[in-house]
C-alpha cells in the first residue's frame, strides 16, 4: 500500500507518495536496466579459429599415423639390431602425441570451449619439444654408420655394414622423418601462437568487464545512491 506524506513549505504544499515495488506504477518509474552480457560468447575462441585448427589438426593426425606406421615397419625389419630412431621409440611416442594434439585441434573447431584452447597450447608445447628431439635423433642417425658395424663384440657381416643401397634407404627414411618433424613444428608453433593470443584477449576482456575501466589496484566504485522518492505536483488547498 502506498504511503502519502503532506508537507507545507513556504506557502507550497508538497505531497510525497512512496510506491511499493509490487505496485504496477513502480515498473513505469524504474529506470531501464542495462542489457545483460551474454554468457560464454564465441569471441573467446574466435581469434584461435583464425588459425584453422581443423586443418592443423588434420595435418597432425596424418603425420602421427605416418610416424606410427614407420615405427611398426622399422621395428619389425630391424628386430635384434635396431637403429637409433627405432631404439629411442621416437616414432611411437611422437605419433601418439601428434594424434592427441590433432584430436584437440579438430574438437576446438566444433566447440566454443576455452579449456580446449588451453589444452591445445599445452599439448603443442610438448609437440614442439618432441619434434626438435626427433629431428636431432634422425640427423644423428644420418651422420652415423649402421648399428653394430663399429662394435668389437658383435660384428655384422661386411655386406651389411658397407651396403650402400641400405644406407641410402635408411638415410632417405630419416630425411623424410626430419621433413615431417619440421612440418609438425610449424603447425605446433602456429597453433600455440594463435592460442596464446586468444587467451590473452579473453583475460583482457574479463579484466575490462570486472574493472569497468578502473585502474588495477584502485578503490572500488561507490554503489549508486537510491532513487529519491517520487513527488507529485502540489495540489490546490
Amino acid at each position: 500500500m502506498a504511503a502519502t506524506t503532506v508537507t507545507d513549505s513556504g506557502g507550497v504544499r508538497i505531497i510525497t507518495e512512496v510506491i511499493p515495488a509490487t505496485d504496477p506504477r513502480a515498473a513505469q518509474l524504474a529506470p531501464a536496466s542495462s542489457p545483460s552480457v551474454p554468457a560464454g560468447p564465441s569471441f573467446q575462441v574466435q581469434g584461435f579459429r583464425k588459425a584453422q585448427p581443423k586443418v592443423l589438426g588434420t595435418i597432425h593426425i596424418f603425420t602421427g599415423i605416418v610416424h606410427i606406421c614407420f615405427g611398426i615397419i622399422l621395428t619389425v625389419s630391424e628386430y635384434g639390431n635396431p637403429s637409433l630412431p627405432v631404439a629411442s621409440g621416437i616414432f611411437f611416442w611422437l605419433g601418439l602425441l601428434l594424434l592427441l594434439s590433432g584430436s584437440l585441434l579438430v574438437e576446438s573447431e566444433k566447440r566454443d570451449n576455452i579449456l580446449l584452447v588451453k589444452s591445445c597450447c599445452l599439448v603443442n608445447v610438448g609437440v614442439i619439444l618432441s619434434t626438435l628431439v626427433a629431428a636431432l635423433i634422425h640427423t644423428t642417425a644420418i651422420t652415423h654408420d649402421r648399428p653394430g658395424c663399429q662394435n668389437t663384440l658383435y660384428q655384422l657381416r661386411a655386406e651389411w655394414c658397407f651396403n650402400a643401397e641400405d644406407k641410402i634407404l635408411s638415410n632417405g627414411l630419416d630425411s623424410i622423418s626430419v621433413l615431417l618433424a619440421l612440418l609438425e613444428l610449424c603447425v605446433a608453433v602456429a597453433a600455440l601462437t594463435f592460442g596464446r593470443a586468444a587467451l590473452r584477449q579473453r583475460s583482457y576482456t574479463r579484466m575490462v568487464r570486472t574493472g569497468r575501466g578502473a585502474a588495477p589496484g584502485a578503490a572500488p566504485a561507490r554503489p549508486p545512491e537510491p532513487d529519491p522518492p517520487v513527488s507529485l505536483p502540489p495540489q490546490a488547498p
